[in-house]
């Protein structure tokens, strides 16, 4: 799970938890906190999916230990944080990572739907940090990622449900950051381009023939949107969020961290070609 990117030890000592850490980038964030030398609860749907990512950690010589539940149960975070502390004693870094995407416009969309999604990719942020912020507020250096999106700022079509909650969740982070400023936590979210995770590919096989090859074209014309002209992984997005919930980001908060590619630096319109 090697990033190519080493900041040796930032987190050694520190514990962290993350929510959705079983899948996509919250895997990608659980096994670089614990490279750094965090111990890190990794939070999931299902214990299995939970154990799955815990025992790749401990193989590559990490600490880690598995918590499972719907993120929209205020138990699922109280027994994550109860779990860091009886286990590790601390609990310094909280990464929300956990996650949903539902498609439709703002007259097709169900209302249990918008619901749903909002539950997932907002209340679940919100309860997570309601848990854990007593406890983190306690350490030296305390810090919260949020996982946001390129499309709480720009958007696709026929995501109004998904683009709204992520919006949500830079205005969160914002509040969050302010109200816990003056207890030397830091708050930021980090808004990714797009990420081949399984999401992703879920998405991919959904709208392309359903064929690898098939899908594996739509996910390479996704790619070509970014200025690096390819999607990212969750190695390089697990780099920076340990990076940003490290003290060595001492001096970050209330900021959205553009993970993109350069996807968003793009004008759709082309430049008028000389004659």
């Amino acid at each position: 799970m090697s990033s190519g990117i080493n900041f040796p030890g930032e987190q050694v000592g520190r514990v962290a938890i993350v929510t959705g850490g079983s899948s996509g980038i919250g895997r990608g964030a659980a096994n670089e906190l614990a490279r750094q030398g965090a111990s890190v609860v990794v939070h999931g749907l299902t214990m299995d999916e939970a154990n799955l990512v815990v025992q790749e950690i401990r193989v590559a010589g990490g600490t880690a230990t598995a918590t499972a539940g719907p993120i929209d149960d205020p138990l699922t975070s109280e027994l994550a944080v109860s779990l860091a502390l009886a286990q590790y004693g601390r609990l310094d870094v909280l990464v929300t990572s956990a996650g949903i995407q539902r498609y439709g416009t703002a007259v097709d969309t169900p209302i249990e739907v918008w619901d749903e999604v909002f539950n997932v990719n907002v209340k679940g942020v919100f309860l997570a940090c309601k848990a854990a912020l007593p406890e983190i507020r306690k350490r030296p250096a305390g810090s919260v990622a949020i996982i946001a999106s390129a499309q709480a700022t720009a958007t696709q079509e026929n995501v109004v449900a998904y683009a709204s909650s992520k919006g949500a969740l830079l205005s969160l982070a914002r509040a969050i950051a302010l109200d816990e400023g003056r207890f030397g936590v830091r708050v930021n979210s980090i808004s990714p381009g797009t990420i081949d995770t399984p999401m992703l590919r879920n998405t991919a096989s959904l709208l392309s023939d359903g064929s690898s090859a098939g899908m594996q074209a739509l996910v390479d014309d996704w790619g070509s949107a970014h200025a690096l002209g390819r999607t990212g992984t969750i190695q390089e997005l697990g780099a920076v969020i340990s990076f940003v919930t490290s003290p060595r980001a001492s001096f970050m908060t209330g900021d959205d961290i553009r993970v993109d590619g350069g996807l968003l630096a793009k004008l759709a319109a082309a430049a008028p070609k000389k004659n």
